[in-house]
């Protein structure tokens, strides 16, 4: 029926958006990387570091004006929020394929975040090709001895 809105509860549990967890997700990974705790970053931001934890998970949505504090916080433009953000994650839909799930592990890691680091600091494209093919040879490895 056209124009009818159903009417959820206030309290009612919802999942977060895709685009909230996208956003979250790199708040984590640019504080990780800036080795600045929750509390620190909430400190700077006016808000406690539970909010902040919210914010990381995508269960807060972040405002526009704290958006664009917390890219002066975190020494980013605000778009840097938003990259690697797709259409099927602004949609919420992941293909079969889809590799967003697994970066948003991977970030959401204390591991994740640190290999990411350490590899963005290789300047040597040939040297980070060879850490990828050693982390697929291990992850086969890994995988055929589970079996």
């Amino acid at each position: 029926m056209e124009g009818d809105i159903t009417m959820t509860s206030k309290h009612a549990p919802r999942s977060a958006n895709p685009v909230d967890v996208h956003v979250g997700a790199r708040v984590r990974l640019r504080r990780q990387v800036m080795k600045m705790s929750q509390e620190k970053l909430g400190d700077q931001l006016g808000v406690t570091f539970q909010q902040v934890q919210k914010y990381e998970r995508g269960t807060n949505r972040v405002g526009a004006s704290r958006l664009w504090r917390l890219s002066q916080v975190l020494e980013v433009p605000v778009s840097y929020f938003f990259e690697g953000m797709t259409d099927q994650i602004e949609a919420g839909e992941f293909g079969e394929n889809d590799q967003m799930p697994i970066v948003y592990d991977f970030i959401n890691s204390s591991d994740g975040v640190a290999l990411a680091k350490a590899v963005s600091q290789i300047k040597n494209k040939a040297v980070r090709r060879q850490i990828l093919e050693l982390a697929r040879s291990l992850a086969k490895d890994s995988a055929a001895k589970s079996d």
